[in-house]
């Protein structure tokens, strides 16, 4: 879970500048790295900053901050956060730290979740050049093959300079009883039987439409799978009753809603049984107390892509959240800063998603007057942001929270504002459980 920054460091950092000029206050090691991590979508350049300087400035840290929060920070990357790369980069860098390597083993098997990843962590640690692996590494990687049965092995044992077969070897894995033995001989020896995903139906040659109406009628489709290929499934003339009814029986619960307006954009003529599908997710979730102000970043930098190969954007991150705590603040008043502040209508969905898009151009990041401007009461003021402000940040008029979306060495959200990094569902969770505590 994402820990969250309470102490005023003002007295003792000196000041320091975000891309566009703006103060920033420098943070300690641990705090930098957090935010390196928890935003962070490894080696893609975002709109300042290339992937290679974060996971140049994230290797750098490692050493600085103490092996237990490293491993923390590694696990909660990828159970709560659910980032797939960063941890294994994070559990690479311990693994050449004497100081750090004594955790490699447990901290490995916790963050490998599936079984590529097993493959994936060996392409990072031999980034650099080919060496022999620690005795910490081969622990985690053992314990954590054991983990996967036939078909998760069988799915993502790809072609590539690093198979799952040479993880077996390298890694000295023991079977835990003559069935296992069996399966991973099988693996070894190119055996083990097909998979039935989507991938491989469609690439077997399949007719696209036939393939995808069989996958969604035998319920083989997972929900992300499902909000991702629609267009696909719409180019392949897939029946549109059977598609709609694949959108209102999937499972939502770990959804998040930026998923279902990246599908809404390329799908827009199934935009109204997405929508309801994305409220549904919404509806048992607890309310905040009292009265909540989002004031929404949409400025240029938030118009980026998440990543290289990514078609959602930083916005569509920002808007999710919104319409996420939208739907949880029992009063609200939500309001979006670029050059201006504006205060945009309290409506739900994707016409909240419009409203914020369409209420000034996409521009400057003038954090500090929007929050000069605003002159609402509030019992909590969340900001969405990627922290990039031209100008200098006030400390907020009683409570208030900075959601950071971005991954830069600097931003604005400390002092006295309550910080946390990523865009997590979890965030909420953060809010709720630290007022019923009593911190300030």
């Amino acid at each position: 879970m994402a820990r969250l920054n309470l102490r005023n460091w003002r007295s003792w950092f000196a000041q320091n500048k975000t891309h566009e000029g703006g103060p920033a206050k420098p943070i300690t090691p641990e705090s930098e790295l957090r935010r390196s991590v928890l935003a962070c979508l490894l080696w893609e350049d975002q709109f300042y900053e290339d992937g290679v300087e974060i996971a140049g400035r994230i290797a750098e840290l490692v050493p600085k901050v103490a092996a237990g929060k490293v491993a923390d920070l590694t696990i909660e990357a990828r159970e709560a956060m659910k980032l797939r790369h960063a941890p294994l980069l994070l559990v690479r860098e311990m693994a050449r730290h004497a100081t750090h390597r004594a955790l490699v083993g447990e901290t490995l098997v916790r963050v490998i979740q599936r079984a590529d990843e097993l493959t994936e962590f060996l392409a990072i640690y031999w980034k650099d050049g080919r060496v022999p692996l620690s005795g910490q590494v081969k622990k985690g990687l053992a314990a954590a093959f054991g983990k996967f049965d036939a078909y998760q092995l069988a799915k993502y044992d790809r072609p590539g300079a690093v198979r799952l077969r040479d993880v077996l070897f390298l890694s000295h894995a023991k079977p835990r009883d003559e069935a296992q033995a069996e399966m991973w001989k099988s693996l070894v020896e190119g055996k083990l039987a097909s998979p039935d995903t989507w991938e491989v139906a469609l690439s077997a040659g399949a007719d696209k439409r036939a393939a995808w109406e069989r996958l969604i009628q035998e319920r083989k489709l997972g929900a992300l799978a499902l909000l991702r290929n629609l267009r696909n499934m719409q180019k392949a003339g897939v029946e549109e009753e059977m598609v709609l009814g694949a959108i209102g029986s999937m499972r939502t619960d770990r959804v998040l809603p930026f998923r279902f307006i990246a599908a809404a954009r390329h799908a827009p003529q199934w935009e109204e049984p997405l929508e309801a599908a994305m409220l549904k997710s919404l509806q048992e979730r607890p309310k905040l107390k009292g009265k909540t102000i989002l004031l929404v970043d949409i400025s240029a930098s938030m118009t980026a892509a998440l990543g290289r190969r990514s078609e959602m954007l930083r916005t569509d991150a920002a808007y999710g959240l919104a319409i996420l705590l939208r739907e949880i603040a029992s009063r609200a008043s939500i309001y979006t800063f670029s050059n201006n502040l504006v205060q945009v209508p309290a409506r739900h969905g994707f016409a909240l998603r419009d409203a914020m898009d369409a209420s000034q151009p996409h521009s400057g990041t003038y954090l500090g007057k929007a929050l000069e401007a605003l002159r609402e009461k509030y019992d909590r003021l969340i900001v969405i942001t990627d922290e990039q402000a031209h100008d200098k940040v006030p400390a907020p008029r009683g409570r208030g929270y900075v959601i950071n979306v971005g991954s830069y060495k600097n931003g604005v959200g400390y002092g006295k504002w309550v910080h946390i990094d990523g865009w997590s569902e979890a965030v909420i969770e953060y809010i709720r459980s630290l007022e019923e505590l009593g911190a300030d």
